[in-house]
């Protein structure tokens, strides 16, 4: 791909290093940001920087927030008694949009997977066990990706609950193994919360 300005091509290769951005989508979004006003370009640019010099994590959960504790957290409506322990802040966006869920979250930022040097201590496991200790919990949900490093996830976690006495479950498995909650239509993932099952009968059923 030839270009005519160094300028041009700079920002190109700066957009194609975006996920699922090749060379073709990323010159298409910089001609369109030519085509607009300086101000709105300046004002995206001006978005993107303080999103990422000024964005948060939730010290509780471990969600994106625009403060040390974020929405959901702070919100008195919702269970805080109810966490429901996810992979990443893509699953929490995913099963907020269910408007099924009227619980808390815990971001692990990632799951147990040996293969790709992943520990349990690599994860926010030992945070979310010292908030059961701390707090009032009634039930924890497993909503991990349903494939085996999600359930290496659950099977570790699980057993470290073992000295607490709280309803442990995890999501119904109307999302097939090997998928991914993310990508599950928000129809199935409601439906998954709704009808969630005992984690001791999943695990054993493996």
């Amino acid at each position: 791909m030839q270009f005519s300005s160094s300028l041009l091509e700079n920002a190109v290769n700066e957009f194609a290093k975006l996920p699922g951005i090749g060379k073709k989508t990323a010159l298409r979004l910089v001609l369109h940001l030519l085509k607009q006003d300086t101000k709105e370009v300046g004002q995206f640019s001006e978005v993107i920087a303080r999103m990422r010099s000024e964005i948060k994590f939730c010290q509780r959960c471990f969600n994106v927030a625009d403060g040390d504790i974020c929405s959901i957290c702070a919100n008195s409506l919702r269970k805080q008694e109810v966490i429901c322990v996810v992979e990443s802040i893509r699953d929490v966006i995913a099963i907020e949009s269910t408007q099924q869920f009227n619980g808390t979250y815990h971001v692990l930022n990632g799951v147990i997977s040996p293969l790709d040097g992943i520990g349990p201590d690599q994860l926010n496991i030992e945070s979310l066990i010292n908030r059961i200790e701390k707090e009032k919990t009634e039930e924890l949900i497993f909503a991990l990706n349903p494939n085996i490093q999600g359930d290496t996830t659950i099977y570790y976690i699980q057993k470290k609950l073992q000295p607490f006495s709280i309803r442990i479950t995890t999501i119904a498995r109307g999302i097939a193994f090997g998928g991914e909650l993310e990508y599950a239509d928000e129809m199935t993932l409601a439906r998954s919360l709704q009808n969630r099952l005992p984690v001791e009968s999943y695990v054993s059923n493996r």
